[in-house]
C-alpha cells in the first residue's frame, strides 16, 4: 500500500465532496453563532448550529456585499451553498452564497438593522428637525414630473400659496437608480435657492418606495441645508426618509398644504391687522388732539397776548377799585371835614359871640383877666358883628 501525505488526503476529499451532487447547491436552516465580519476583507465567518450539531461557515466579500442586511449571532436564517473542505487544516465547512432570515423578509431585516444604524447616528433627532418657513419664496419638489405627485402639489400651490414658485427637479423615484437621483434633486433644489424642499412621490408598493428607505437619501436629507418635508404617499408605514426629515406628510398634496400658508387666511390676517392698525390710529389721532387741545388752551392761557391782556383787565380792575376807592376815601374825609367843621362852628368863639359875648385883645393877647390891663390901656373888642376900640378908665 503507497504512502500518502496529509495534503493529498485533504485534496481527495475536497475533490471527493466537490463530485457529491447532494452536497452542492443546497440550502440549510440554522441558527448563527460566532459570526465574525472582517471588514477590511469583506468575508464574513460564522458556524451554523442547531439543537445537535454546528458547522463552520464562511461567506466570502463578493456574496457578502449583496446582502441587504448584516447577519448576527442568534439569527435563525436559512443558507445556500456548498460543502468543501478547506485543505490547509482539513476542516470541511459551508461555503455560503447567500443568507435568507427566516421567518422574516431579507429587506424587512435590512430596513430595521439601517433604521437603528441611522438613529445610533443621531438622523432621527428631534434636536435636527428645523422649523418650516412661515412664507417661503421658492418651494422645491423633488419627484418624478411625470407623476401624478408633481400634479397635485401644484394643484395645492396655485390654489392655496399663488404668490409662492415652484422649482420643480425631475427624479427617479424607484430602481436602482433612485437613490442617486434623489439625492441630486435635494441638492439642486437646494442649489437653487428654495426655502423648503418637499422630496416624494405618490404611493406605491414597498419594493417601489424602497429608494426612500436607503442610506443615501437618508443623508441627502440630513445634509440638507434647507427643510425637507416627506411626502412618499403612504400614510401606515413610516419610511426612513420621513424619519429623517424635518416634517413628515402622508401625501405629496398634504405635503403642499404643509410647506405654505393660505393665502386666503393671510389676507385675513391681514385685514385684521389693517383694521386694528385704523382703530389704533384713530385713537392716536383722538388722543393727540385732545392733547393738542390741552396744551392749545395751556399755551393761549400762556401766551404774551393773553397774559397781557389779563394784565391790562387787571389794571382796568385796580384802577376802577382804586377809583372807587378813592372817591369812597373822599366821600369818607368830607364828612369827616362836615364833622369837624361842625364840631369846630359848635366850639368856634365866633359863635359864643353871637350869643351875646365879645372878645377883648390887648394887642394881639386875648384877654380873660383884668389883671392884664391898667388904667389908659388901649384895648380892642370883638363882637359878634364888627368890633370897636376902648380906652381903660377903670378896672375892678
Amino acid at each position: 500500500m503507497p504512502v500518502i501525505t496529509v495534503s493529498q488526503i485533504n485534496k481527495y476529499i475536497g475533490f471527493s465532496l466537490k463530485g457529491d451532487k447532494n452536497l452542492q447547491g443546497i440550502m440549510v436552516r440554522g441558527e448563527i453563532s460566532n459570526f465574525t465580519h472582517h471588514y477590511k476583507s469583506g468575508h464574513m465567518y460564522f458556524s451554523l448550529k442547531d439543537s445537535e450539531s454546528s458547522i463552520k461557515a464562511v461567506m466570502f466579500a463578493s456574496a457578502a456585499s449583496r446582502l441587504k442586511f448584516e447577519p448576527e449571532d442568534g439569527m435563525s436564517v436559512i443558507v445556500s451553498g456548498s460543502i468543501s473542505v478547506y485543505e490547509r487544516d482539513g476542516v470541511y465547512q459551508l461555503y455560503v452564497n447567500d443568507i435568507l432570515p427566516e421567518g422574516a423578509g431579507k429587506a424587512g431585516l435590512a430596513l430595521e438593522q439601517l433604521k437603528k444604524k441611522l438613529a445610533a447616528a443621531g438622523l432621527f433627532e428631534a434636536s435636527h428637525k428645523r422649523q418650516l418657513p412661515a412664507m417661503p419664496v421658492k418651494i422645491g419638489a423633488v419627484t418624478s414630473l411625470n407623476g401624478a405627485a408633481i400634479r397635485d402639489i401644484i394643484n395645492v400651490l396655485s390654489r392655496r400659496y399663488p404668490i409662492g414658485e415652484l422649482i420643480a427637479v425631475n427624479s427617479i423615484v424607484q430602481g436602482d437608480e433612485a437613490p442617486d437621483s434623489i439625492c441630486r434633486g435635494i441638492l439642486k433644489a437646494e442649489m437653487s435657492g428654495c426655502d423648503v424642499v418637499i422630496v416624494g412621490r405618490g404611493g406605491g408598493s414597498s419594493e417601489d418606495l424602497s429608494a426612500f428607505n436607503t442610506e443615501k437619501v437618508a443623508y441627502g436629507i440630513y445634509n440638507c441645508s434647507v427643510p425637507v418635508i416627506s411626502a412618499v404617499g403612504h400614510e401606515v408605514d413610516y419610511s426612513i426618509a420621513d424619519l429623517v426629515a424635518d416634517l413628515r406628510a402622508p401625501t405629496p398634496s398634504a405635503a403642499a398644504e404643509l410647506a405654505v400658508p393660505d393665502i386666503n387666511q393671510l389676507l385675513d390676517v391681514i385685514k385684521q391687522c389693517e383694521n386694528r392698525i385704523k382703530t389704533s390710529l384713530i385713537r392716536k389721532v383722538e388722543r393727540f388732539t385732545e392733547q393738542y387741545s390741552t396744551l392749545s388752551v395751556r399755551l393761549s392761557a400762556q401766551s404774551p397776548e393773553n397774559r397781557l391782556r389779563l394784565m391790562s383787565e387787571r389794571i382796568e380792575s385796580l384802577s376802577k377799585r382804586a377809583e372807587i376807592a378813592f372817591l369812597s376815601y373822599l366821600e369818607r374825609q368830607d364828612r369827616s371835614l362836615t364833622e369837624n367843621i361842625a364840631k369846630l362852628e359848635a366850639l368856634s368863639p365866633l359863635k359864643v359871640l353871637a350869643r351875646g359875648y365879645s372878645l377883648v385883645y390887648k394887642g394881639e393877647k386875648l384877654l380873660d383877666s383884668s389883671s392884664d390891663i391898667e388904667k389908659g390901656d388901649l384895648l380892642k373888642i370883638n363882637f359878634g358883628t364888627g368890633g370897636a376900640e376902648a380906652k381903660v378908665v377903670k378896672k375892678w
